[in-house]
């Protein structure tokens, strides 16, 4: 018997993990902005990383993967790393 596998919407995907995943993303601070707009101008070329939740709202941004990751286990959250 073949079992046949429906794609996920993007909006079940978003919901995937959601209250229980966060992603740690490495970005430069060129990128800030994009996914934190209030931030302040941040030097470029600074390495920092986000905390997002599983739908890819931002949470965080440190200059420290290792803050980041603390931050989620703190709010009880699962990190995985987004590439």
């Amino acid at each position: 018997m073949i079992n046949k596998v429906s794609p996920m919407t993007q909006e079940q995907l978003a919901q995937l993990g959601g209250g229980a995943v966060a992603y740690v993303k490495a970005m430069k601070s060129e990128d800030l902005t994009r996914l934190f707009p209030q931030a302040p101008a941040i030097r470029p070329g600074v390495q920092l990383f986000a905390l997002l939740s599983a739908d890819g709202t931002p949470i965080l941004v440190t200059d420290s993967k290792d803050a980041a990751i603390a931050n989620a286990w703190e709010h009880e959250l699962q990190t995985v790393s987004v590439h």
